[in-house]
Formats: structure tokens, C-alpha cells, sequence
């Protein structure tokens, strides 16, 4: 096995994030370029046109959001539009199967929760390396905790 990583540490689709927050400040500079430049414009018209653009661009800067940060006391998983913290006795397994979008954890409770950070899109080693470092972490935090292997 190899080495587990350092703690604290945040997996995040960088190539993926870099994309979504580059298009959205094109996206909002373009829309308030046109907005400034068509003169037949009133006020209310191009501070809407103005307003459309920032909307995007904050859709888009949600989406970019999303990461894995797991330190010595568990993980903390940001989706699009949640935030979880789970304890490491809490994660059972960490996958990542082909065709997946993204990670998923297998939770105590019976529950999945996805982990939209480590996802395979553009960057597809990159995610595998980071489910295999959480799983690592996750297997190896769970040996420590004597509470969860006593029946």
C-alpha cells in the first residue's frame, strides 16, 4: 500500500473547477460587455442583462464548489448545493466503479452519499489516485477506532 497522505487534505477537481470558474468570468464579462455596448439599452435592461450574467456565473462558481477535505477527525464533503461532516467510524467504503461520475461513500447508517470532489471527468487518474488516498485514509482510520470493530 502506499504511503497515506498528510493531514489535512482536500481533494478537488482542479481541472475541472479552473474550466467551470474561467467560463463563468467570460460568461459575465461578455453578457455586461453586450449590455454596455447596445445602445437602444435603457438602465433597467442592461442592469438585468448585467444581472443574467452574474447569475451564471454564480451557478457556475457552485458547481466549481465542491471538494473532500478529510483530516484526523473525519471528512467534510461539499456538493453543489450541501456540506456533510462524517466521522471516520461513519465511512464504511469508499468507491469509485467504472462509469461512476464521481465517488461515492458507503455510510453506517446504510446510506450512500456522493462526493461530488473526487470525480473522474477530465482529469481521470488524477480522481482514481485521490479514491484510492481516501480509501486508504478511510481503512486505515477505521483500524485505529476499537469502538467499531466491537460487536
Amino acid at each position: 500500500m502506499s504511503e497515506l497522505p498528510v493531514l489535512p487534505v482536500t481533494f478537488r477537481p482542479g481541472r475541472t473547477r479552473a474550466v467551470l470558474l474561467t467560463a463563468g468570468a467570460a460568461i459575465f464579462v461578455v453578457i455586461t460587455a453586450v449590455a454596455l455596448m447596445l445602445e437602444r439599452l435603457g438602465p433597467g435592461e442592461r442592469l438585468s442583462f448585467i444581472f443574467t450574467g452574474a447569475l451564471m456565473a454564480g451557478v457556475l462558481a457552485m458547481l466549481a464548489r465542491v471538494k473532500v477535505v478529510a483530516d484526523d477527525s473525519g471528512v467534510t464533503v461539499v456538493n453543489i448545493a450541501s456540506k456533510r461532516r462524517l466521522e471516520w467510524a461513519e465511512i464504511v467504503q469508499v468507491n469509485l466503479r467504472p462509469g461512476d461520475p464521481w465517488v461515492f461513500l458507503n455510510l453506517s447508517d446504510g446510506t450512500s452519499l456522493p462526493a461530488l470532489g473526487i470525480q473522474p471527468g477530465i482529469a481521470r487518474q488524477r480522481a482514481i489516485a485521490d479514491a484510492r488516498a481516501l480509501r486508504a485514509l478511510a481503512e486505515a482510520r477505521a483500524v485505529r477506532d476499537p469502538e467499531s470493530h466491537e460487536g
